[in-house]
C-alpha cells in the first residue's frame, strides 16, 4: 500500500520530468529534420521561409549540385584523411602516455602529471598565435601534416587512458616480464584489449572534433585543393551571400552540404555507443 501512495505522489514529478525531456530532445531533433528536410527539396520550394516539417517537392537536387558542381568530394575526401589518420595517431600516443604514467618508478612523475594538468586549463585562444608561428617555421603551412598535427595529444586522453590502465593488476604486468614480455607487448597485449572502453571514449571523442574543426584549416591552409569539409562549407555559405547570380547557391544546396557532414558521425556513434557510456563510468571514477 506504501508503495502505491508514493509512486502517486511522485507521478506528476514523473510526468513533468518526461514532458521537459520530451521538449529538450524536440529542441535538438527540430533542426536536423528541418534541415535534411530542406536538403531533399527542390531548388524553389527549399527558398520558402520557416519550418519545413515536410518537402513540398521532393528534389535530390541540392546533392547533385554540391556534389558535382560544388564538388565537396574533394573537401569530404581530405576530412576523411586527416579525421582517420589524426584520430588513430592520438588514440595510440595518449594511450601510450597513460601507460607510461601508470609506473610507479617514474621519475618526475607527479610532475608530469601536474602539467599535464596544467596543458587542460589553458585555453586555445592564447597559443593560437604561437601554434601559427611554429607551423610556419617548420614549413607546414598548406600542408595535411599540418591539420594532422594539430591537436595531436590531449591531456583529457591521457589521463582517462591512464585511469582505466589502472584497472589492470600490477602483479600480472610483473608476472609478464619474469616471463620475458618486454613494455610494449605488455602494453599491447594485456593493458590494450582491457581498456576497450576508454580506447572507444577517446576515439569518438577526437573523431568528432577532428571531423568538426575549423580552426587549423582557416590558420594553415589557404590551397583550395586542401580545404577540409568544415572550410568548404563556410566557403558556401559565403558565396551564398554573394550578389552574383553566379555564386548564389540555393538552401537546398547548403543544407546537402551540412548533412553529408553529419551522416558519418551519425552512422559511427552506434557503433561505440556501448564503450562510450562505460568509458565516460569507469575513467571517472577511477584514481
Amino acid at each position: 500500500m506504501g508503495n502505491k501512495l508514493l509512486i502517486r505522489r511522485d507521478l506528476p514529478f514523473q510526468l513533468a520530468n518526461g514532458l521537459f525531456l520530451l521538449l529538450l530532445v524536440a529542441t535538438m531533433i527540430l533542426p536536423i529534420w528541418n534541415t535534411f528536410m530542406i536538403s531533399i527539396s527542390s531548388n524553389i520550394s527549399s527558398m520558402h521561409a520557416g519550418l519545413q516539417l515536410w518537402p513540398s517537392e521532393l528534389s535530390m537536387e541540392g546533392y547533385r549540385t554540391v556534389w558535382q558542381r560544388v564538388e565537396l568530394w574533394r573537401p569530404f575526401g581530405m576530412n576523411v584523411l586527416v579525421t582517420l589518420l589524426g584520430s588513430f595517431a592520438h588514440v595510440l600516443l595518449c594511450a601510450m602516455a597513460g601507460y607510461v604514467l601508470l609506473h610507479k618508478g617514474l621519475p618526475g612523475r607527479k610532475l608530469l602529471t601536474s602539467f599535464i594538468l596544467l596543458t587542460m586549463m589553458v585555453p586555445n585562444e592564447a597559443v593560437m598565435i604561437p601554434l601559427y608561428v611554429v607551423n610556419k617555421e617548420l614549413g607546414l603551412l598548406n600542408t595535411v601534416s599540418a591539420l594532422i598535427l594539430y591537436g595531436l595529444i590531449s591531456g583529457f586522453s591521457i589521463l582517462l587512458m591512464r585511469n582505466f590502465f589502472g584497472a589492470v593488476s600490477y602483479e600480472m604486468a610483473e608476472s609478464a616480464k619474469i616471463d620475458g614480455a618486454g613494455e610494449f607487448r605488455i602494453f599491447s597485449t594485456m593493458y590494450v584489449p582491457l581498456a576497450k572502453p576508454g580506447l572507444a571514449t577517446i576515439t569518438l571523442f577526437e573523431f568528432v572534433s577532428r571531423w568538426n574543426q575549423l580552426t587549423p584549416g582557416l590558420l594553415y591552409i589557404t590551397n583550395q585543393k586542401l580545404y577540409t569539409l568544415q572550410v568548404a562549407l563556410r566557403a558556401l555559405v559565403i558565396q551564398s551571400d554573394a550578389t552574383s547570380s553566379n555564386l548564389f547557391m540555393t538552401p537546398n544546396v547548403r543544407m546537402a552540404g551540412v548533412m553529408l557532414a553529419l551522416i558519418p558521425l551519425v552512422v559511427i556513434y552506434p557503433f561505440v555507443q556501448k564503450y562510450f557510456v562505460t568509458g565516460l563510468m569507469v575513467g571517472a571514477t577511477k584514481e
